[in-house]
């Protein structure tokens, strides 16, 4: 009996790993898709493992930690084992510049077009297609949309 314990043990202590966070770092939240409950937002196959990122406001007990999370999520309760949390390590790139739209009351907003960035006609049988790459307001160069003529 001794020895299987051993052995079980002798395979599971290399894996385990003291997690500590500090006070104000941030974290992410792993939640798990439990069928019928959507407080998260979506739920199933491609639904999100791990939201935030989330402030930590302090250390409760050894491995339990209390978050500042948003109010969406009120009915949640804000304490959480170390097992559910993931540090989040900063990167300029998660950091999303924008410029401010001008929305209408039904939070629709009008796209101009700034730029013909390419022409091609395409001729299938006997009529020909022109088919115009535009660059519109509020878009990078990647989200150029193809547009087609007739």
């Amino acid at each position: 009996m001794f020895t299987s314990k051993s052995r079980q043990k002798s395979y599971a202590v290399p894996k385990r790993r003291d997690i500590e966070f500090l006070r104000g770092e941030s974290v992410f939240l792993w939640i798990s898709p439990m069928k019928g409950v959507k407080c998260f937002k979506k739920r199933g196959k491609l639904s999100l493992r791990f939201i935030g990122p989330f402030n930590i406001l302090e250390k409760v007990g050894q491995v339990a930690y209390l978050l500042a999370l948003p109010p969406a999520f009120s009915i949640v309760h804000n304490f959480f084992h170390v097992s559910m949390l993931r540090k989040y390590v900063s990167d300029s790139t998660h950091v999303l510049s924008y410029d401010a739209l001008e929305l209408a009351p039904d939070l629709s907003y009008d796209e101009q077009p700034v730029q013909i960035l390419n022409k091609k006609d395409k001729v299938p049988q006997n009529n020909t297609i022109s088919l115009v790459k535009v660059l519109w307001k509020n878009t990078n160069v990647e989200e150029a949309t193809l547009r087609v003529r007739v």
